[in-house]
């Protein structure tokens, strides 16, 4: 490769160019040379090496470059763009603070993966499936016999005083005999090249979800790299550990199993909704199921459905508020016994927290050799339990090179905290630690700390400084490493993992401390692993259970979904049709104002009390401005938005990605644009007609999205029958109005209106520019090929709701038939000025000018008056009917 010209531009110097720049920091081990670093130079490798373009690095990192000998640092930040707008794109999250008002993080992942070469990923293999039988073998133990504590070799303070530990399991035998399906382990390489154990999770383990997302994104930047180096694939590891689940589950091979989640607010709901989607599990939160006779089912649209199998991502002592945490809203009554029945299989089985007790780190060596017989291969980092008094004499004049860590992590019956380095602590601040480690011994456990390796990131250009090109920076790195079950052979270690960076200067590798994560390619001597998730042979068992199960919340949730999706939409077409109005040739137009601002306050884009567009036009106007980009307040656009996003991550699991993004995009833009309008306090009606007009073109997308990608199940229908109704009874209340303030008696109110109902194309294609009464009832009341006239909507929302009660083809049910009958309609009838029939509900004051008016097409006006009622029954008793089953008796929720 040529040499590059020192008078090179920065953006145009070679990726090898700028490998040779970065070096580990002192002390830390190079993962890109496999050196250990030392100030201002390296020592002499301690694995073979090569060279590209006299640049030494080690093996494996030298067959990755070469493949990017010809990338330029501008090209690596093109990959960055393009790695950030993937990751944008397929809704990757991290809710590090998530709450409704906030946006959530989007996942962080570093450019390049971290590559472990096949001798090292062997010996990483080896020690942790040796870990995971030790640990089963301790479960097996501690909620049986409990040899180990009668026998001193593990401390009673380390198991029954953990909240992790439940007396509820104690003889519990796990469905299928086994505890542990799942468990993950934290190692860092350190200055010596080996792999040390720092920490391990057996409880609900993250990061399976994300690691998948991270293998897709990286191996499509560098596809060439991800083929020369046998990166061994993950799906064969996911299939067997479906397949083992399944097959130790009571129900065998065609067992329903689902994945509980404690909901969209939790940190890592992403990947709970991805992997579901993944693995072909149900998506549950603890409201969706309930136990009868000891058995676990499933709330569904169609009544309960059994439930063999949970994987759990809710923390153990929420799991049942009936033994566990009576506050407990993310459980399951009755789980508990459901699972000392036999008749649910739990993954993990639970109980299983106190494993992550650091402490039990120290007492891990010699319960292998009692239980196991073996030496651990894998070691962990030294580490002492305080509340043994000479471990905790042997790690007090220790703490300056150590980590000080909560013995019991979480608890708050046990004060937990942050894990403290002793290297950043002043003199003063350690004796004070030491202070409180005496006094509170048995609460401490102390650390052998080790230089975390250094892995190359990219930081693109202008990141740390606007001045400053893209370059190649070590990072501090640690491996999440995952063990899963693997039926009859025991378990088998996912082949990757979870790489996760620390932030630039620090040691702490933590995502909520503003670190990131990487690709863990683990490189294979032997064939790669092609499998999939595809099942070779489908049973018909097996058949119906991939047809998606509609929980009764995913239904609610889809329900509101359809409701806001059209509220949206109704109030973005409302808000610019009135901005319009208000600079249109009919802006005097006393009738067409009172209708403006009867719709405005009705649909809650102006506050009550906000003088109407007739009494102060240019202080309605500016309301209605400020409040489009308001979450609080009016419940105008804004509101709506974000109602549909939040709804929308509920059942995150049924959206494409696709309708997802632009869910969000058409969200994020609407506030974003509003607030640096707002900040520049000259917020005109033309730029907020411009941010309208740009969310209707989501909404287009979004609707469009409903409409076309989603399946036609129960679900669907609900969604529906949700935009239905918000339809019906809008555009009911708005013909209404336009009726009984007179604005359709005026040119511009009678236009406006058409183009409310989005029908303006259509009437001057065939009315031309007729202002006839008779054509806006026949166009926007009877048309049944216009999909915005009130007799469309009723005759499909009937429709829908009959299929959705699963009526016979052409028979209506109960709930349709609320819904009035357009074919009972008639246009001659409708269009009368002065028929006999006049209800309270038009009755318009005491004058006789007021109750000419009412007299006015009162038949059209019961029609109107009608459906809009329709829409406030519908959705009452859909509610009750589908959601909260305390309306009609034909759900069968109620029974065992």
């Amino acid at each position: 490769m040529p040499a590059q010209s020192p008078h090179a531009k920065p953006e145009s110097r070679s990726v090898v160019e700028l490998a040779q720049a970065a070096q580990a920091s002192a002390g830390h081990f190079d993962e890109l040379r496999a050196v250990v670093a030392r100030s201002n130079a390296t020592q002499a490798p301690n694995t073979p090496e090569a060279t590209v373009s006299g640049i030494k690095m080690a093996e494996i990192w030298r067959q990755f470059f070469f493949t990017l000998e010809a990338d330029s640092a501008a090209d690596m930040d093109q990959r960055a763009v393009n790695l950030a707008r993937q990751v944008r794109d397929n809704g990757i999250t991290y809710n590090v603070y998530a709450d409704e008002n906030g946006p959530q993080r989007p996942w962080s992942l570093d450019l390049f993966p971290l590559i472990v070469d096949p001798s090292s990923w062997q010996r990483i293999e080896a020690g942790v499936l040796q870990r995971m039988r030790l640990l089963e073998r301790v479960m097996a133990d501690v909620y049986g016999p409990q040899t180990l504590l009668h026998d001193g070799l593990l401390p009673p303070a380390l198991v029954h005083a953990h909240p992790g530990y439940l007396r509820a399991m104690h003889g519990v035998e796990p469905v299928g005999g086994r505890y542990l399906h799942i468990a993950a382990f934290d190692l860092a390489r350190g200055p010596d090249g080996n792999w040390w154990l720092e920490a391990q999770r057996s409880q609900a383990p993250s990061g399976l979800g994300y690691l998948l997302e991270n293998r897709l994104a990286i191996s499509a930047q560098f596809p060439q790299a991800f083929q020369s180096l046998a990166v061994q694939r993950l799906a064969g590891t996911y299939r067997a550990l479906m397949d083992s689940l399944k097959a130790m589950s009571p129900a065998g091979p065609d067992a329903h199993l689902a994945l509980l989640t404690p909901g969209p607010y939790n940190e890592t709901y992403f990947e709970h909704a991805y992997l579901a989607r993944y693995l072909g599990l149900t998506l549950v939160e603890g409201s969706d199921l309930l136990v009868r006779d000891e058995c676990l089912f499933l709330k569904t649209l169609k009544g309960l459905v059994p439930v063999h199998g949970l994987l759990k991502r809710v923390d153990d002592q929420y799991l049942d508020p009936l033994e566990l945490r009576a506050d407990s809203t993310l459980g399951v009554p009755g789980l508990l016994q459901a699972i000392r029945a036999g008749n649910v299989l739990v993954a993990n089985a639970p109980g299983s927290a106190f494993l992550e007790s650091p402490a039990l780190l120290g007492f891990l060596p010699a319960l292998s050799r009692h239980l196991l017989g073996q030496e651990l291969s894998l070691p962990a980092l030294p580490t002492w339990w305080c509340g043994e008094r000479s471990a905790m004499e042997e790690a007090l004049p220790r703490l300056a090179d150590c980590a000080i860590k909560p013995t019991y992590p979480g608890s708050l019956d046990h004060g937990s905290f942050e894990t403290v380095l002793g290297s950043k602590l002043s003199a003063r601040a350690r004796d004070e630690w030491a202070g409180r480690i005496v006094r509170q011994a048995e609460e401490h456990t102390v650390q052998g700390y080790t230089p975390l390796s250094q892995m190359p990131t990219w930081q693109a250009s202008g990141a740390g400084d606007p001045a400053e090109p893209g370059r190649l920076l070590a990072r501090s790195v640690m491996l999440r490493v995952f063990v899963v079950s693997d039926g009859a052979q025991g378990w088998r270690v996912l082949p990757g993992g979870l790489a996760r960076v620390a932030s630039a200067g620090q040691e702490i590798t933590s995502m909520q401390r503003g670190g990131s994560s990487a690709d863990v390619w683990a490189l294979t001597r032997g064939a790669v692993d092609y499998s999939t998730l595809l099942a070779p042979h489908m049973t018909p068992e097996s058949l119906m259970q991939r047809k998606r199960l509609i929980t009764s919340r995913a239904a609610e949730n889809l329900f509101w979904l359809g409701r806001y999706t059209e509220r949206a939409e109704n109030a973005i077409r409302l808000a610019r049709l009135t901005l319009e109005c208000l600079h249109g040739e009919e802006q005097s137009s006393a009738p067409l104002l009172t209708w403006l601002s009867q719709m405005a306050v009705a649909n809650t884009l102006v506050l009550p009390g906000v003088p109407s567009a007739l009494q102060a036009p240019r202080v309605f106007e500016r309301s209605l401005i400020d409040s489009l980009g308001s979450s609080t307040g009016a419940t105008s656009v804004g509101y709506y938005l974000r109602a549909l996003k939040m709804v929308g991550s509920s059942v995150r699991e049924r959206l494409s990605q696709e309708h997802w993004r632009i869910i969000i995009r058409c969200e994020e833009e609407l506030f974003g644009r509003c607030a640096v309008q707002r900040r520049r306090a000259d917020f005109s009606a033309l730029q907020a007609l411009q941010i309208l007009k740009d969310s209707s073109d989501h909404m287009a997308a979004i609707t469009g999205a409903q409409t076309d990608r989603m399946t036609r199940d129960d679900g669907w229908r609900l969604l529906s029958i949700g935009r239905h109704i918000e339809r019906l009874g809008f555009l009911s209340s708005a013909l209404m109005r336009g009726l009984n303030t007179g604005s359709l008696k005026t040119d511009g109110g009678f236009d406006a209106m058409v183009e409310l109902f989005d029908s303006a194309l259509t009437f001057h294609a065939q009315f031309q520019q007729s202002r006839d009464m008779a054509a806006l009832v026949d166009l926007l009341v009877i048309d049944r090929d216009n999909p915005r006239s009130i007799s469309w909507i009723a005759h499909t929302l009937r429709g829908r709701l009959a299929r959705l009660a699963g009526s016979e083809p052409n028979q209506l049910c109960a709930l349709s038939l609320k819904v009035p009958n357009p074919s009972a309609w008639g246009l001659a009838q409708l269009c009368d000025e002065a028929p006999d029939l006049v209800t309270p509900a038009q009755t318009q004051g005491d004058g006789s000018d007021a109750e000419a008016q009412a007299m006015e097409y009162a038949l059209l006006k019961d029609v109107l008056y009608q459906c809009t009622h329709a829409s406030f029954v519908v959705s009452d008793e859909i509610s009750a009917t589908y959601f909260t089953h305390s309306g009609l008796a034909n759900q069968s929720l109620g029974a065992g």
